[in-house]
């Protein structure tokens, strides 16, 4: 871990929008799920949603040039569970759809809690899901193609957010919790050993401000016993 690593991870995490996400209705395909992946690490969503009734989550990693490391996903099997869940959280959820409450993505005020929903390729969004959306956007079209491919109108909307949310400040402090910063943090700068304590079962050790174990002797201890015990005095 260099110097300039580490701190290009804080720089990145700091930016983190923990309010801002996507969720995918059935989108299937690789190269689409990675370049929706690859734009929300660029506008600095930190968790999206994936919704399947069958099948797994699969990028494509040659286009998400491994952004899937960076933004992390969560698998729901019906879209009702995500939107549900998010609007208790507050957050406003409008779907990339044309429908007769449809209004210019620029209209949108993003600063607010924001899911924006994109359908499946072939037949967009679900009934399911429109119904229980708070509303649509659209990108007004000025060709012969009634719709862009989904990667791109997700590229076009979250364009918008990012602006919006960097003319009110929203980049500008950290926006994380605490814990979840902590636990972040750990597995972007030591996925090897954040690996292995997800294996044993065990909390992630602190790391000091370059990235490196603050008491790797007793770390190398742990390692070397069959059962990983709780009594470090760097375990909380």
């Amino acid at each position: 871990m260099t110097p300039a690593r580490y701190q290009k991870i804080v720089d990145v995490l700091n930016r983190r929008q923990p309010d801002l996400t996507v969720i995918t209705d059935q989108v299937n395909k690789g190269q689409n799920l990675s370049a929706i992946i690859r734009t929300c690490d660029a506008v600095g969503i930190h968790r999206v949603h994936a919704v399947y009734d069958k099948g797994r989550f699969r990028p494509h990693t040659g286009t998400s040039m491994g952004s899937q490391k960076w933004v992390k996903t969560t698998v729901h099997r019906e879209i009702e569970t995500p939107i549900v869940q998010l609007q208790q959280q507050g957050f406003q959820v409008l779907a990339a759809h044309f429908d007769e409450r449809a209004v210019d993505y620029r209209q949108v005020d993003y600063t607010r809690p924001t899911a924006l929903l994109l359908g499946a390729e072939k037949i967009g969004v679900s009934t399911e899901a429109s119904a229980k959306v708070d509303g649509s956007v659209v990108v007004p079209m000025m060709g012969m193609a009634e719709s862009f491919n989904v990667s791109v109108a997700c590229a076009i909307i979250l364009a918008e957010a990012q602006r919006q949310r960097e003319a009110a400040g929203l980049y500008e402090q950290c926006r994380i919790d605490a814990e979840e910063y902590r636990h972040v943090l750990f597995e972007w700068c030591q996925p090897v050993l954040a690996r292995f304590c997800r294996q044993r079962d065990i909390p992630y050790p602190e790391l000091d401000d370059t990235g490196h174990l603050c008491e790797p002797q007793a770390f190398s201890e742990l390692v070397r016993q069959p059962k990983a015990p709780f009594s470090h005095p760097w375990i909380n």
